[in-house]
């Protein structure tokens, strides 16, 4: 019996009951609630995997997110702090930023841009560490994550909306505040998992 249920596990992907399906949500109906440049809030009517009707909201970024996480030949790297509005908490995090999708930016080019917005940055070498999702129950916005090395100092040129303090610190110290808490941005935390798995 258990050799049956393995089988039919592994071939069909059988989870609590219900086979893996393609579409298992049905939208009946969308509309917007709310829209600003950089989102745009839809209700949606739905049926669920169960076939039973139901709701959904979706929040739809208009752009895609950026994180770099910068290496120099000694060893260090630099964080950005400023203090959250949507938090109302002051938080350290990689330079991150958005990706200008309907002025054509690609995500490595908004990298470089931020970097440079926001620590004076600018990197010869570049390594594409992937891409995530940063919220996929609530909202469709993804992510795309950088190492950029070989790195010279220029002139930082923040937004008008961004109070920052940029922190220079050797790469063990920053993998030791992410792991006892000190940083708490999603991206962040997932770009220095990556970069820490890269360089092990």
């Amino acid at each position: 019996m258990e050799k049956i249920y393995a089988q039919r596990y592994i071939n069909s992907f059988y989870f609590y009951g219900m086979e893996l399906q393609d579409k298992p949500w049905k939208t009946l109906s969308k509309n917007t609630v709310y829209e600003n440049p950089w989102i745009r809030i839809e209700h949606h009517e739905v049926l669920n995997p169960n076939q039973k009707e139901g709701i959904y909201g979706l929040v739809h970024f208009k752009n895609t997110a950026v994180s770099i996480f910068p290496l120099d030949e000694d060893g260090n790297t630099y964080l950005v702090g400023q203090h959250r509005y949507t938090l109302d908490a002051y938080s350290w995090e990689l330079p991150e930023g958005g990706c200008l999708i309907n002025e054509k930016e690609n995500p490595l080019e908004a990298a470089q841009r931020e970097l440079e917005e926001e620590t004076g940055l600018h990197a010869k070498e570049w390594i594409d560490l992937g891409t995530c999702y940063l919220s996929n129950s609530v909202t469709d916005e993804k992510a795309h994550m950088f190492l950029a090395k070989n790195l010279q100092q220029g002139i930082a040129s923040p937004e008008e909306t961004e109070s920052l303090v940029v922190r220079k610190l050797p790469i063990h110290e920053v993998f030791r505040m992410a792991e006892q808490g000190e940083i708490q941005d999603a991206l962040s935390l997932l770009t220095i998992l990556k970069v820490k798995a890269l360089i092990s």
